[in-house]
Formats: structure tokens, C-alpha cells, sequence
């Protein structure tokens, strides 16, 4: 037996969802709005946060597997524990922040989501200047109250590991950066919002595990930036040559890998380059 539906005249449309149009490049209005500092300051805060505890989890993890204090070499949280607090934050922080400023908390992120046309270019510098203050302040708090540990055990800066070549730290930055944004911007996916409406996803799960996994397979080979924020504030404030040899690494690579993750969703995935084509080829040309 079936069930009859007479004179539904609903009409569905093909797209359920509508996309934000793209942000401007220059704008200047911004400037002088107070939500807009408040976005900075919550970058800021953010990234010092982040800085300071996962800065903190290194030295104590170095200090408590150091030979000539601790016997035990099972002492301390471990690679997966330091992988954990890098991700936790990054759960925690973009949970809390993203209704203010987006939760970027990464100069990688922020220049992705630019060339996606998510910010504008006002905006992403501004979030950048943020974050590296916020990275080098949080750095500062680790070190002041944990000076002797902290030159001991090398500030929790990244390095270039013994027996890796260079472009092996590259290509791990750039991988490791496009997993990030990628799934950052697959979280924040309004399409995918409205398609699977039916099964809530929590946006800063995703993005706090891709940020564990990353650290997971990279750890060993460049102590994991993907973050030039973070690679910056540490080498600062420990500033000594081991941490800016191949420093340019933590700045090529992430921003590398989040142009590319950037081209993959936006032209790939959600097929730009052929709207775009489309739109023009709609277009009357005399």
C-alpha cells in the first residue's frame, strides 16, 4: 500500500547550500571595526596559549628522559604524548577562537585560506603579526619560567634531524602542511555542511588530530613546524645557530603546502576552475 501525496507543489533546488562570496582583497573598512581587533587579539592569545604549553611539554619530555638526571628512559609522556599536546591545543584553542577570528592559530592557514578568498589580504597579514608575537611571547613565558631547562634542552626549537637531507625536510613541511589545510578546509566545507547535515562534525576534532597525526610522522625528521609561527617564536627566543640553520625550511614548506591544499580544494574538489570557466562563457561578449 502506498501512501499518496496530493498537490505538493514544493520545488527543490539542485544546491542546498549557499557558498559566502569571496572576500575582498583590500579592505580597508576593517581597520576600523572592533571586531576586527578583537579577531587580533584573540590570534594573539591564542597562539601564546599554544606556544607555551606545547613549548612546555618538549623541555619537561627532554628533561625527564635526560640520562644524567633520570635513569629511566620510559620516563615522560613521549613522542606521542608531545603529538598529543600539539593536537589537543590545537582542538581546544580552535574550538574556542573560531567564532571571534576563524581560529587560524597558523600563518599557514591564514595565507590557504587567502588565496581562497576566506580573508582578506588586510586581514591575513594582520592575523600573521599576531601570531608570531603570540608564538614569541608564549615561547618567552617557557623560558622564564624554565630558564635552566629550557637552553638545556634546546627551546623547543625545530631542526633539520641528523641523517635527513634538506629537501627531505621540505617535502615532510609541505606534506605535513598540506594535510593541515586540507583538512581545515574540508571542515569548514559549507557544501559539506549541508550535505551531511544528518551527521554533526565538530570542525576542531579533524583539524586537532590532522595536527597529531602530522606531528605522529614528522617528529623525528624536523620536530614538526608546519607552523611558522611556532618555528619562529622558538628560534627567537632560544636564538642560537642550530635554530636557524634551514630555518627557511618552516617558512617554504608550510606555505607551500598550503598553497598547494588551497588549489586542490578550491579548483579539484569543489571544481573552481570550470565555474569560473562557466560564469565566463555565460557572459554576453560583444
Amino acid at each position: 500500500m502506498t501512501k499518496e501525496v496530493v498537490g505538493d507543489k514544493r520545488s527543490f533546488s539542485g544546491k542546498d547550500y549557499q557558498d559566502p562570496p569571496p572576500e575582498p582583497l583590500f579592505d580597508a573598512t576593517e581597520l576600523g571595526k572592533w571586531s576586527f581587533y578583537r579577531a587580533l587579539i584573540a590570534e594573539f592569545v591564542a597562539t601564546l596559549l599554544f606556544l607555551y604549553v606545547t613549548v612546555m611539554t618538549v623541555i619537561g619530555y627532554k628533561s625527564q628522559t635526560d640520562p644524567a638526571l633520570h635513569p629511566d628512559q620510559c620516563a615522560g609522556v613521549g613522542l606521542l604524548g608531545i603529538a598529543w599536546a600539539f593536537g589537543g591545543m590545537i582542538f581546544i584553542l580552535v574550538y574556542c577562537t573560531a567564532g571571534i577570528s576563524g581560529g587560524h592559530i597558523n600563518p599557514a592557514v591564514t595565507f590557504g585560506l587567502l588565496l581562497a578568498r576566506k580573508v582578506s589580504l588586510v586581514r591575513a597579514v594582520m592575523y600573521m603579526v599576531a601570531q608570531c608575537l603570540g608564538a614569541i611571547c608564549g615561547v618567552a613565558l617557557v623560558k622564564s619560567f624554565q630558564s635552566g631547562y629550557y637552553n638545556r634542552y634546546g627551546g623547543g626549537a625545530n631542526g633539520l634531524s641528523n641523517g635527513y637531507s634538506i629537501g627531505t625536510g621540505v617535502a615532510a613541511e609541505i606534506i605535513g602542511t598540506f594535510v593541515l589545510v586540507y583538512t581545515v578546509f574540508s571542515a569548514t566545507d559549507p557544501k559539506r555542511s549541508a550535505r551531511d547535515s544528518h551527521v554533526p562534525v565538530l570542525a576542531p576534532l579533524p583539524i586537532g588530530f590532522a595536527v597529531f597525526i602530522v606531528h605522529l610522522a614528522t617528529i623525528p625528521i624536523t620536530g614538526t613546524g608546519i607552523n611558522p609561527a611556532r618555528s619562529l617564536g622558538a628560534a627567537i627566543i632560544y636564538n642560537k645557530d642550530k635554530a636557524w640553520d634551514h630555518h627557511w625550511i618552516f617558512w617554504v614548506g608550510p606555505f607551500a603546502g598550503a598553497a598547494i591544499a588551497a588549489f586542490y580544494h578550491q579548483f579539484v574538489l569543489r571544481a573552481g576552475a570550470i565555474k569560473a570557466l562557466g560564469s565566463f562563457r555565460s557572459q554576453p561578449h560583444v
